[in-house]
């Protein structure tokens, strides 16, 4: 792995922050959230802003874009971008300037975009106010910077409503929005963070390469210490909303002053495979050549997925990876028969549940549970946790006192105390809610557990933490678990075997060690190319020797 080499100190500054202080303006009195923040990033250069969730990143960025909520005030500091402090701007100033001199890309783009105008119109629009130029001219400029983010068919993207795009081409239209003026400063807000790590490659890179052309200062924000050693210039380490430590690149990495860097540096999944667990031969899930197809007799079909087939025993871990796309979330949904398969066997402790009616079906769900990406959303939020863990065992007539007095044990089980159970899930934080969300499936006492990118949004550190409890709960329980993801440096931490997916076939399947550490397939070895920071050994901060980065994983 190649680190930037760049020197800046000669490089003008695009932005300066001095002594920022922000405070809470609600009614229970002014409480401090940034203390004293100062930052400088020069025209050209990537600074990476990195932190737990609270450690105050984002707030960082929004008040750089003067975006910050109505309960967060600025109490002290100034923003000085190209000598202008933004802070003493008025409203009508700060619209002239955003976009035009510093853009932002947001996390989510499909909630940055309106999903009721094509994304053409929607980059025209930015023209359309900071411009004179004319309908056809903006036009132009619009496919120009379409084609500059490497999309294909300009056109017919131009034309197209967010929903009909990919994620990633989402995040390329909204990285095309911001950089159509060719602003001084881009702020990218945890852009990455739910790509698979191929598009996540090819957007780092598209960043990278737009940079260079423009001389664009970037302000990177991001949990992932992996895409920090890919990007950065310069890393500023934040905690609860203080600047700890900062340096370029490589001596941060490999010689943290803080503990608590190394503490996020020693959390970075590594891509070498977890040590292989004796064999089980009490098969709780066996697949056989499951389909799903789309679309009605005589229309094309959507060959979701082709002909797929494992077997999950008890008390191991099975990965279902691959792209975007690539039929592991379908799959998944097949199993749990949130969907009906096309074809295929699906043997739930040796009864085929594939032709089962909803009927049917009821006494074997308990059986089979699942956790979701973004427990908020799987979360009723005007339950309480309480209610949302006993929810299930009651509906199966267990009584309310009797699930309760489970709930409490559970929920401790988890990490989190019992009168989180009086809470709601709005009062807690990200890693916390998917506590609470795999809590609620384990109440059923299920045999299989499917776990779909439930770990993907989350800060490194909260994200071993999860991937801990999960291997605690199969050691306690003897749970079978199905772990979908997109990143194999997840999937190298927590599975005993690994099934490789692309356009809905299984390419791949085999011993983690195996499948991981000595691929067969192409595309296999494509995605361990793609993984950010592959090429170095975080816990020991140090880079890997070059053999070990070319596929060796094994040797590690």
């Amino acid at each position: 792995m190649q680190f930037k080499s760049r020197s800046f100190d000669a490089a003008e500054t695009a932005v300066e922050i001095k002594g920022l202080e922000i405070a809470t303006v609600d009614a229970g009195g002014a409480k401090s959230v940034l203390h004293g923040i100062d930052l400088r990033i020069r025209k050209g250069e990537t600074v990476c802003l990195v932190g737990e969730s609270g450690s105050g990143k984002s707030v960082t960025s929004l008040a750089v874009m003067q975006l910050l909520p109505a309960s967060l005030a600025v109490a002290a500091g100034a923003i000085n971008l190209q000598g202008q402090n933004l802070l003493s701007l008025g409203p009508g100033q700060l619209r002239a300037l955003r976009a035009a001199h510093v853009a932002m890309i947001f996390q989510e783009p499909m909630t940055a975009l309106n999903p009721v105008l094509r994304v053409g119109d929607q980059i025209a629009e930015v023209l359309a106010i900071h411009t004179a130029l004319s309908p056809g001219a903006r036009r132009k400029r619009v496919l120009a910077i379409l084609d500059q983010v490497h999309l294909p068919d300009v056109e017919r993207v131009y034309r197209s409503y967010p929903h009909q795009l990919s994620g990633g081409q989402r995040q390329r239209i909204m990285i095309a929005m911001a950089l159509v003026l060719e602003p001084v400063l881009l702020i990218a807000d945890e852009p990455t963070t739910a790509l698979d790590v191929t598009t996540q490659k090819q957007i780092l890179t598209l960043i990278d390469e737009l940079q260079q052309k423009f001389g664009t200062a970037v302000l990177f924000i991001t949990h992932d210490m992996g895409v920090v050693a890919e990007i950065a210039d310069t890393v500023h380490v934040m905690r609860h909303g203080q600047m700890i430590e900062h340096g370029a690149v490589r001596p941060l990495l490999s010689a943290p002053r803080q503990d608590y860097t190394r503490h996020l540096l020693a959390a970075v999944p590594s891509l070498a495979p977890r040590p292989a667990r004796p064999p089980s031969h009490d098969i709780l899930l066996r697949v056989a050549g499951l389909d799903k197809r789309y679309g009605p007799t005589g229309s094309k079909l959507v060959h979701a997925v082709k002909d797929v087939g494992f077997t999950l025993s008890r008390g191991r871990t099975l990965g279902i990876v691959g792209e975007s796309g690539s039929g592991k979330s379908t799959l998944a949904r097949c199993i749990m028969r949130l969907i009906s398969p096309s074809a295929g066997r699906i043997e739930l402790m040796g009864t085929d549940i594939a032709p089962l009616s909803p009927r049917a079906l009821r006494p074997h769900r308990r059986k089979l549970q699942v956790v979701f990406q973004d427990p908020m959303r799987s979360l009723n939020p005007r339950w309480t946790i309480g209610d949302c863990l006993v929810e299930g065992p009651v509906n199966y007539g267990t009584p309310r006192a009797e699930a309760l007095k489970e709930a409490a044990r559970m929920i401790e089980i988890v990490g989190l105390p019992r009168d989180a159970l009086h809470r709601y899930p709005h009062m807690f934080s990200g890693g916390q809610r998917q506590r609470i969300a795999i809590a609620r499936a384990v109440m059923m006492k299920p045999d299989v557990l499917i776990a779909d990118e439930a770990v993907s949004a989350l800060d490194v550190s909260v994200q071993a933490q999860v991937l801990q409890l999960f291997d605690d709960l199969q050691a306690e329980l003897g749970l079978g678990i199905l772990f979908i993801t997109h990143d194999l440096r997840v999937a190298a931490q927590i599975c005993d075997d690994v099934l490789v997916m692309r356009h809905g076939e299984a390419l791949e399947y085999g011993a983690a060690g195996q499948v991981l550490g000595a691929p067969e397939h192409d595309y296999t070895r494509a995605l361990i190319e793609a993984a950010p920071g592959r090429g170095w050994d975080f816990r020991n901060f140090r880079p890997l020797p070059l053999r070990l980065q070319a596929g060796g994983l094994n040797e590690r």
